[in-house]
């Protein structure tokens, strides 16, 4: 049999199988030789002992048509909450039979307890209770990286001949498995090259660099900065190690699947963070090989869905923008290699939302203390809509993925973590400019409701808009009281799902102003130095900016609302400029929300109509 198990079916004072981590330490104790637990860490890693490496039969071959990627939009495929995407499956064949063998031998060999530890398992008995199912979460965050990464990476690069070892081995990341290639390096002895983005936040860069790595910041996405990596990479002869798409990285992250088997018997599903697939194909090679009945259900953010999309048309599918609020999950394509495995045997996807996220990292804050990084709460998020939809009742295990949280990102986390929880909504409300109208607007919402936030300016207007927020306890109540209010003439809107309300509207100054044909457009800014001025040179000063909302929630980039005064004439032209400075953009002129609150269309300025399409 493969890698260590669990410590209670250890015998005291055993020796770990040659290759293996020093991971147990069989010095006698004090108290008559108890077998005690070494901490692996980047301060205190583990005295690697290289033994013989296993034979493993020719590397697998995965068919996947060259030339057949598809082009799409994370909206083209919007599912319901909780229910997962179709799956167009291939008919099986004996070479698949084959492949899935090789991964479950490799799986049962791979060599990663050097840098990994066995992660805990951990009963969530609160989440439990509100859920209705027996909820654990698979701790991956508390590896020596605070990730899965370095169990992939490890596997692959210990299979790197010593020849290519002396040369040395490079990757592309912006986050985890930058530190994985960096800490296996170091225990491997071998020159490593993380390649990062220039937007890169610093305290990962720092992070890698503590861990021995240099550090090249090429590129202002992760596309550019691979493309660096594998062209340096070919002039210096050094081993590209792939974040995912590479079998051996995936019999690495396959490794989590054997212990959750071993830790849980009697799981019946397992939930699982989708980014580009490694760890959901390795999970789904060992589980359904050793447990077919056991459902493997992967979880993306619905602004980043390439896998579920992908599987649903049976073929790959490359999307043409990425939320990246998840950063770690934030793919365009997924492997190759994943997507044949996947297609294989993984029973679905399911999308969550940004704020379902976030409410999932308060949980398992709730839970044991730990803040988890928005990709690695992406599986509990999944997992609690899957099981209140379909009534589960039984064992369910959510991987809990990385935990490598940059700090400037709890502020849009506990923002977004009430609405997400259904504790907190936001409103919007029409109220008359009368005076005695503001206490019968408070009367009609109702005393026995919490009013979180709120915020009125007086206008010359007949009537007001108003935006606030109340504590929700009970759905139908919430109903009723939105109910009331448009009954008695307070014209009344929930807001709580529209992310542009959440993330800009409820935070801007000022009100609504007489300017004539403004558009508003969503540009994500990169977070580094002149990226603002890039924009500027483009759209000034030949085009007007009426309005700028931005605050930096720790990640690469940074979502900007502008308004500008564009006539309809001119639209082509000012997108077209936008588009020259390579940021990702969208026209939100269209939002309902802003067009109540501080729009043209409240104060009868629009000289057109912005819903209707150009002629």
């Amino acid at each position: 049999a493969g890698g260590p198990g669990p410590a209670s079916s250890r015998a005291a004072g055993s020796t770990p199988r040659a290759g293996k981590s020093r991971a147990w330490d069989t010095s006698s104790s004090s108290r008559g030789g108890a077998v005690r637990r070494r901490v692996i860490s980047p301060e205190s890693p583990p005295q690697v002992a290289q033994g013989p490496s296993v034979s493993l039969p020719k590397m697998p071959v995965h068919s996947v048509a060259a030339g057949t990627v598809r082009e799409v939009m994370p909206e083209d495929m919007v599912l319901a909450q909780g229910e997962m995407g179709a799956v167009t499956r291939a008919v099986s064949s004996t070479e698949d039979a084959e492949r899935l063998n090789w991964y479950l031998r490799a799986i049962l060999t791979a060599n990663v307890y050097d840098v990994a530890v066995e992660s805990p398992l951990d009963y969530a008995p609160r989440l439990s209770e509100r859920i209705g199912a027996k909820i654990h979460f698979k701790r991956e965050d508390l590896q020596p990286v605070k990730s899965f990464k370095l169990r992939g990476a490890y596997n692959r690069m210990a299979a790197i001949s010593p020849e290519a070892r002396e040369k040395g081995v490079i990757c592309s990341s912006a986050g985890n498995h930058a530190q994985g290639v960096a800490l296996a390096a170091r225990e491997l002895g071998c020159d490593a090259v993380i390649a990062m983005p220039v937007t890169t936040p610093a305290i990962k860069v720092d992070a890698v660099r503590r861990l021995g790595a240099t550090v090249a910041l090429e590129g202002e996405n992760y596309d550019a900065c691979q493309a660096y990596a594998k062209a340096r990479a070919e002039a210096e002869g050094r081993t590209f190690v792939p974040p995912f798409d590479d079998p051996l990285v995936v019999a690495g992250q396959g490794t989590v699947g054997m212990e959750i088997v071993r830790q849980l018997p009697s799981v019946e599903v397992v939930f699982v963070p989708v980014g580009g697939g490694g760890l959901i194909a390795g999970i789904a090679a060992y589980v359904k090989s050793i447990r077919p009945d056991v459902k493997v259900i992967g979880v993306e953010p619905e602004g980043a869905n390439a896998m579920a999309q992908s599987l649903f048309h049976g073929e790959i599918c490359r999307l043409a923008k990425v939320d990246g609020f998840a950063d770690g999950v934030a793919v365009r394509q997924v492997g190759e290699v994943c997507f044949d495995l996947c297609q294989q045997l993984v029973d679905g996807v399911i999308t969550v939302k940004t704020d379902q996220i976030c409410a999932a990292i308060k949980d398992v804050f709730t839970e044991n203390r730990s803040i988890l990084e928005p990709a690695g709460a992406v599986a509990v998020a999944g997992a609690k809509a899957f099981c209140e939809k379909h009534g589960v009742v039984g064992d369910v295990v959510a991987v809990t993925s990385g935990a490598n949280m940059n700090f400037d990102r709890l502020r849009i986390v506990s923002q977004l973590a009430d609405g997400g929880l259904k504790q907190e909504a936001t409103l919007v409300s029409v109220i008359p400019e009368t005076n005695g109208s503001f206490k019968t607007f408070a009367e009609t919402v109702g005393a026995d409701v919490n009013f979180t936030e709120f915020k009125y300016r007086v206008s010359d207007e007949a009537q007001a808009v108003v935006l606030y927020s109340v504590s929700v306890d009970d759905e139908a109540r919430l109903e009723a009281c939105v109910t009331r209010l448009n009954e008695r003439g307070f014209f009344t809107e929930n807001l709580t799902d529209d992310e542009t309300t959440q993330v800009h509207l409820r935070h801007m100054v000022g009100g609504s102003a007489n300017v004539e044909d403004e558009r508003i457009y969503k540009v994500e800014i990169p977070e580094r130095a002149g990226a603002l001025d890039t924009f500027l040179a483009a759209v000034s000063p030949a085009f007007q900016i009426t309005m700028t909302h931005y605050r930096s929630d720790g990640g690469q980039v940074g979502n900007t609302l502008f308004g500008v005064k564009v006539s309809r004439g001119d639209r082509a032209k000012l997108e077209e400029a936008i588009a020259s400075t390579g940021y990702a953009f969208e026209d939100m002129t269209s939002n309902a929300a802003y067009n109540m609150l501080y729009g043209c269309q409240r104060v009868g300025a629009c000289a057109i109509s912005f819903d209707e399409d150009e002629a």
